[in-house]
This record gives C-alpha cells, structure tokens and sequence, in this order.
C-alpha cells in the first residue's frame, strides 16, 4: 500500500470524529505487515482526560483483532495548517508496540512528512525497560 493510500484512509476517518469541544478531527490508519489496515478516529469526551486519540483508537482495533508486533505504518490525518502530529500518550502506546514504527503525518495542505517513531519518542520506555536481568 502506497504512502498516499495509506493516508487517504486515514483522511476518510475524519467524518467519523467526534471533536464537539477541541473541534479538531484526527484520523488514522495502521498498516501491519499483512496488509490490514485499522482506522481510527478521535472521540472526544466532556471528561477530557476519558478522550481517546484516532492513533491509539487504530492500535486497539489492530489489537483487539490479535495483532502486535507487526505494525509497519501509521498515518496521521488532521485538518490544520500544521502537520498533525501523535500526542505524548499515543508516542507511548506506538512504542509498547511498534518502536520501529514509521509515522506519516499531513496537513491541510496535503502535504506528508515522514518520520520514524524513535525521532519522534527518543529512548522510549516499553516492555525491555522493565527486565531487571
């Protein structure tokens, strides 16, 4: 699946945000070497912190459906000038998973920029962290 492929179902996830308070929609996409692919949405909640980004929404579908360490690519869509970039919780849910990740976000404009995940988390805490050996 193309770069441009990928993105455009992320961007088709848009519709299905639900933003009422920030008014910011984020779709996403994550492609896993199989060639599935699990979208997301953001879905807001009048109880901020219960909010749930369109990444992590994306990774709970890919898990959910038994998948784990076969993520390849996530797309980021957003509708802002800027390019629409994973939030601190996200980078941390990706790395448990996918610490060589590769996230492609857009904007606006359409443009994609490329980056692997461990720019965007340097020294991430997962699942090594924690032996003790």
């Amino acid at each position: 699946m193309t770069d441009q492929e990928l993105m455009d179902r992320a961007r088709t996830m848009l519709r299905f945000s639900y933003a009422p308070y920030s008014h910011f929609p984020v779709g996403a996409a994550l492609l896993c070497t199989d060639g599935s692919v699990f979208t997301g949405c953001n879905m807001e909640n009048s109880s901020y912190g219960d909010t749930i980004c369109a990444e992590r929404t994306a990774v709970a579908k890919a898990v959910s459906e038994g998948h784990r360490d076969d993520f390849l690519r996530l797309a980021i869509a957003g509708t802002s000038r800027d390019f629409c970039w994973p939030c601190g919780s996200c980078r941390q849910v990706l790395w448990e998973f996918a610490p060589e990740l590769e996230i492609l976000c857009t904007n606006a404009a359409g443009e994609i920029i490329r980056f692997p995940l461990r720019q965007l988390l340097p020294h991430g805490f997962g699942p090594k962290s924690l032996k003790q050996d």
